[in-house]
């Protein structure tokens, strides 16, 4: 049975809870998922709301749940659960997320359609090809960046994406791209931030002797990896580990935290306040 998914935010008020059930009673829908966040500091009420809703599309579930949404000063993303994003995934030289998002995407974990893999180098061709997945090659220089990001844009347009997954694309977005996706760009950084940001992070923590490394998935902005967090995740270290130890430990995560950012936000479990972003279980 396909699923309706609103996803809201609001000034916290009595009714709210009471408002949304009764507005899905009335289309007689039946929840079968409800959850929700009060932040307090600022008075924000969040709530993630999946029900059952033969017949609905995204577009009429919007119009029809607009007095509601105006009743509370509600923000409001209406999704349907079968609807399924068309994601481009931009890669440098280093294959490890890329190849893990293809292969699970391959074996039906990500509720998604990888629609194209964009790299700065032509390394990653065969393995797009594999995965019948288009494959473009933009390579970029300084002199160059402003013409390749009008031929990325172009390219994301043709294949009509809807989200644009970093994996190790070590190449800084304009502002130009990160407002044409705004919240819709998701970067994987090699450490646990804001911990040993820059160049060489496994350096700086084998040179400090952490007992910790990590790696954060965040949506990506004009602040460079500052952007709200969606996952992350560590691993233990100690003084035996090398660099190298250290880099092939820091890749594992890597892969796993950047899988669990995109199916958050392909399965519309993310929600965008200020620099935070409220993960929906």
């Amino acid at each position: 049975m396909p699923t309706a998914v609103l996803l809201l935010s609001c000034p916290d008020q009595p009714g709210v809870v009471h408002g949304v059930a009764e507005f899905v009673l009335g289309l007689r829908g039946n929840i079968v998922h409800a959850e929700q966040h009060i932040d307090v500091e600022s008075g924000v009420f969040f709530q993630r709301v999946e029900f059952d809703a033969p017949g609905l599309t995204a577009e009429n579930l919007a119009a029809r749940f607009a007095p509601i949404a105006d009743r509370f000063g509600m923000t409001v993303q209406a999704k349907m659960s079968a609807d399924r994003p068309r994601v481009a995934v931009l890669a440098s030289t280093q294959p490890h997320c890329l190849s893990d998002l293809l292969a699970r995407w391959r074996s039906g974990e990500l509720p998604a359609e990888i629609g194209l893999v964009v790299s700065n180098h032509p390394d990653h061709a065969a393995l797009a090809e594999f995965h019948r997945v288009p494959f473009r090659h933009l390579p970029v220089t300084a002199e160059t960046k402003d013409e390749q990001e009008r031929a990325l844009l172009a390219a994301l347009a043709e294949h009509r994406v809807d989200l644009v997954v970093l994996a190790r694309y070590m190449q800084i977005l304009s502002p130009r791209v990160l407002s044409a996706y705004d919240a819709r760009i998701i970067n994987i950084h090699h450490s646990f931030l804001p911990a040993f940001v820059g160049a060489r992070p496994y350096h700086q923590a084998q040179e400090r002797g952490v007992k910790l490394i990590g790696a954060t998935a965040h949506y990506a902005t004009a602040d460079l990896d500052e952007g709200p967090i969606i996952a992350q995740d560590v691993t233990p270290v100690s003084h035996r580990d090398s660099v190298q130890d250290m880099i092939r430990k820091g890749r594992d995560l890597e892969t796993v935290v950047l899988a669990r950012a995109v199916r958050a936000h392909v399965e519309h479990r993310t929600l965008v306040y200020g620099n935070k972003t409220i993960v929906f279980g």
